[in-house]
């Protein structure tokens, strides 16, 4: 089920939807998982340290300047390109060589949790996208379905709606429940030798750290996309009388 409300086909850029710019990422993560592999074979063939540092070192700075080279020069990375993605400038072009190195290093400190707002955002942006002015659109709209992207948001003024601000401070106030209970309930749940000590944690402790934690990034994106619509008690859409 998508969570993402379906969007008119009319003319303008069409902003990619999360689910393929998931695809991307994971095109991309099983090139650098293949490079990487590659390079530590090679490696242990050589059995030469002085060869292995160096290899070492040149797969750091490739896989460094992987995605600002390609971003900022073609547009975006192989799992950009071959999902049919772009990465596209503000003002228009691809992104300049430092604004495409501050979106990666933003991106990496907040992990998926950069792309929780992409609902509450006029054109699907992500937290890098907004700081450095992007957008992550279709290449070639040809070959791209309705599903695979949504056209720009519109926000007219609207009586109906909650103010902004008001949207905000009760969009906050659920997260920071959800963030309460959710550490309650980990807590609650795991054993008490884990929570004094990672070096005590079982197999059914990691288990659950991971899914609360995939739990939390998913109710993080549905909280802020549906208080931002006004759908959340508090700050909620007035009904209009047929």
């Amino acid at each position: 089920m998508n969570i993402e409300a379906a969007t008119p086909t009319t003319s303008g850029p069409r902003y990619a939807r999360f689910s393929r710019r998931l695809r991307g990422i994971m095109l991309d993560w099983i090139i650098t998982v293949s490079v990487m592999a590659g390079a530590l074979l090679i490696a242990a063939s050589a059995r030469n340290d002085d060869v292995s540092r160096a290899l070492g070192i040149l797969v750091v700075t490739a896989m460094l300047l992987y995605e600002p080279v390609l971003v900022s020069f073609t547009g975006g990375t192989l799992g950009h390109y071959f999902s049919n993605l772009r990465v596209v400038d503000d003002r228009g072009g691809n992104v300049g060589f430092l604004k495409a190195c501050a979106r990666m290093v933003v991106k990496g400190l907040l992990g998926w949790y950069s792309f929780v707002i992409l609902m509450a955002t006029r054109r699907n942006q992500a937290v890098h996208d907004l700081i450095t002015r992007s957008t992550v659109q279709i290449r070639d709209q040809a070959k791209a379905s309705p599903g695979q992207y949504v056209t720009e948001r519109t926000d007219p003024a609207d009586p109906s709606m909650p103010p902004w601000w008001r949207r905000i401070v009760v969009t906050g106030g659920y997260l920071l429940l959800t963030y309460i209970a959710g550490g309650v309930a980990v807590l609650g749940s795991m054993s008490r030798g884990c929570i004094k000590s990672e070096s005590f944690c079982s197999a059914a402790d990691g288990i659950i750290n991971v899914v609360a934690s995939v739990g939390l990034l998913f109710l993080t994106a549905l909280i802020i996309g549906l208080g931002w619509k006004g759908k959340l008690f508090g700050a909620r859409r007035a009904r209009r009388d047929a």
